[in-house]
C-alpha cells in the first residue's frame, strides 16, 4: 500500500499537482504561524531550510536565479561579501527583495581571528579582541557590553544572525582550531561569559548562534580538513563539555550549531554529531531539552564531504534533526536531491514541517530588530568599551 501511495505521490509531482501535508490549525498566534506553513508549497519549505553563501560583493544574475529558484531561508556573508558601506547595503538589499519570507542575514563575528566586518575599506569598525582575552577579565557586565557593542555594528547592515558565542572549552592546548576563540578553560567562565555576551548580542535585536555542539575544545583536528574524533563517554560530556550548552539551554537558546565531530562512545561508531540521531535528537532535544534551531556547520566542509556524498549528507542530517542545513552546494541541487527523499519517503515531510514551523517561528520578530546607523560603526564610545578588556 505504501509503495501505491509513493508511486502516485511522484505521478502528481511529475504532472504539476503538488502534494501539501497539511498541519492542524486552530485560532491562536501559533496556529497563525501554521496557516503561513501550510500556505507553502514543498520545494518552499524545503528552501527554508537552506543558509546558502556567495563569494562576490555583487548580487549578480547567478546569485539572483539562485535566491528566486531555491527561496532560502538564509544567507551567511563572508570577508570576500564586505567592501564598502554602501556595497554591503546595496548587495543585501538586493539579496532580500528576492525573498517573500524575511531572510536570516548571518556572520561569523566571534571576535580575535574571526570576524568579516573588518574587510570593510572605507569604514572604521571596531576590532574585537579574541574572546579568550575578554575571558580574562571574567567580567560577565563587560561581556554584555562587548555583545552589545558587536550587536550594533552587525545591525547598521541589518544582520540579525551571529554564528557567536563559541561555547568549546579551550581544555586541549594543543588545538588551534578553537584555540582563542574559546572564553576559557574551564566551562564556569565559558557559560558565565558567553551567556552574557549573548544577551548583550540580543539587546540589539541579533541572534546568537552557541556553537559547536557537542564540544569542540578537546580536539587537535580542524574539521574543514577531517573528521575529530572525541574518547570520552556520555557521563564525562555531561560534566564538562556539554555543561555550557545546557546552560545556554536553560537561558533560552534559540539557535545551537552542531559541529562535524564524532563521539563513538555514544554513537558506537565514527558518525559525525552534525549527522546523528543520538546526539541532535535524543541527547539534545529529549535528553537536555533543546528546543530550539539546530543548524549544523557547513556542510562543505571535509570531515563530512571527505566521506560521505551530498545527498547522504542532506538525509542524514535532516532525519537527525537538523533543522537548518548551512552551505549546501550547489543550493539548487540541494533542495532537488531533499525533495526527491521527500517523495521517496526517505524523509518524511513531517520533518520538514516540524523544522519549517520552528524557522518561521523564530523570524516573526525579526523585521522589527532596532535600526543602526553608520555612526555605530566603529564609535569612540564602542572603542572605550572595548579599551577595559586590556
Amino acid at each position: 500500500m505504501k509503495k501505491i501511495l509513493l508511486i502516485l505521490i511522484a505521478v502528481l509531482l511529475i504532472s504539476g499537482c503538488e502534494v501539501k501535508e497539511k498541519v492542524p490549525v486552530n485560532n491562536n498566534d501559533t496556529d497563525k504561524i501554521k496557516e503561513q506553513l501550510n500556505s507553502l508549497s514543498l520545494d518552499e519549505k524545503i528552501g527554508q531550510m537552506l543558509m546558502i553563501s556567495y563569494r562576490s560583493i555583487v548580487a549578480d544574475n547567478n546569485l539572483i536565479s539562485v535566491l528566486n529558484d531555491v527561496k532560502p531561508g538564509g544567507f551567511i556573508m563572508f570577508s570576500e561579501n564586505f567592501e564598502s558601506y554602501t556595497q554591503v547595503n546595496k548587495f543585501l538589499n538586493d539579496i532580500k527583495s528576492t525573498a517573500d519570507i524575511p531572510l536570516f542575514i548571518s556572520v561569523d563575528q566571534e571576535g580575535g581571528r574571526v570576524q568579516r566586518l573588518k574587510s570593510l575599506t572605507d569604514k572604521k569598525v571596531t576590532v574585537i579582541p579574541p574572546m579568550l582575552e575578554l575571558g580574562k577579565t571574567n567580567n560577565s557586565l563587560l561581556a554584555y557590553d562587548v555583545g552589545q557593542v558587536m550587536g550594533e555594528e552587525l545591525g547598521v547592515f541589518g544582520i540579525n544572525m551571529d554564528f557567536a558565542p563559541v561555547l568549546d572549552i579551550y581544555s586541549n592546548p594543543n588545538n588551534t582550531v578553537i584555540g582563542n576563540r574559546s572564553f576559557g578553560q574551564t566551562y564556569e567562565l565559558v557559560s558565565k561569559m558567553a551567556l552574557s555576551f549573548s544577551k548583550g548580542l540580543e539587546s540589539t535585536g541579533v541572534i546568537p548562534v552557541y556553537k559547536h555542539f557537542p564540544g569542540h575544545g578537546d580536539t587537535a583536528t580542524d574539521s574543514h580538513y577531517d573528521l575529530p574524533v572525541i574518547e570520552k563517554s556520555k557521563e564525562e560530556l555531561l560534566n564538562f563539555e556539554l555543561k555550557p550548552f545546557i546552560d545556554a539551554i536553560n537561558n533560552g537558546a534559540k539557535v545551537i550549531m552542531i559541529g562535524h565531530l564524532a563521539i563513538p562512545n555514544i554513537t558506537h561508531d565514527d558518525t559525525p554529531a552534525s549527522l546523528s540521531k543520538e546526539l541532535i535528537t535524543d541527547l539534545l532535544k529529549e535528553e537536555l531539552g533543546y528546543d530550539g534551531l539546530v543548524i549544523t556547520d557547513a556542510v562543505n566542509m571535509g570531515a563530512l564531504t571527505n566521506n560521505y556524498t551530498s545527498k547522504e549528507i542532506y538525509i542524514k542530517a535532516i532525519n537527525a534533526g537538523v533543522d537548518i542545513l548551512l552551505m549546501p552546494s550547489p543550493a539548487k541541487d540541494a533542495l532537488k536531491i531533499i525533495k526527491e527523499a521527500v517523495v521517496n519517503g526517505e524523509i518524511s515531510e513531517e520533518q520538514i514541517n516540524n523544522s519549517v514551523l520552528k524557522i518561521l517561528k523564530l523570524k516573526e520578530n525579526i523585521s522589527n530588530a532596532p535600526k543602526y546607523d553608520e555612526s555605530y560603526l566603529g564609535s569612540s564610545l564602542h572603542q572605550e568599551i572595548i579599551d577595559k578588556i586590556g
